[in-house]
């Protein structure tokens, strides 16, 4: 059981990783402010780094890494998209990455009560990822 939940928490974090990178990459070129693009690319280099971590506790349990999913990507996709179309500010920008963070800290902390059984190193994984999410969540704040 507790490898189990172990994996299946991994593998959630992964998909948040991985998600939060993308939703970062597909707004970074819009924005303007200096200050708003260097909190993402820092925020992203965390996320990167972390994802890392999750790989290599991932490969050591035999298991493989997991995609966000199809639906949820391209939903993100086009709400970033058609927002950004109408408003293309930073404050657009910090919009959307705010909703990202709110929905990725909800999940995760859900996939944490969900897989009680994780090993300690996971939980506290998953923990500094939902830190990083609430950390660039109030960095946005100032751009709204």
């Amino acid at each position: 059981m507790k490898e189990t939940d172990t994996i299946r928490l991994l593998r959630e974090c992964d998909a948040g990783a991985k998600m939060a990178v993308s939703s970062i990459d597909e707004v970074l070129e819009k924005v303007s402010g200096p200050g708003l693009k260097r909190l993402l690319q820092e925020s992203r280099e965390h996320h990167e780094k972390l994802e890392n971590e999750i790989h290599s506790l991932l490969k050591n349990y035999g298991s493989q890494e997991k995609e966000p999913a199809a639906i949820a990507k391209g939903m993100s996709w086009m709400k970033t998209n058609m927002k950004m179309s109408m408003d293309d500010s930073d404050a657009t920008v910090a919009d959307l990455i705010t909703d990202g963070c709110n929905m990725g800290t909800k999940s995760l902390s859900r996939y944490l009560n969900q897989y009680r059984g994780a090993d300690h190193a996971s939980r506290e994984l998953c923990g500094r990822l939902i830190s990083i999410e609430e950390k660039l969540c109030s960095g946005m704040r100032q751009y709204l």
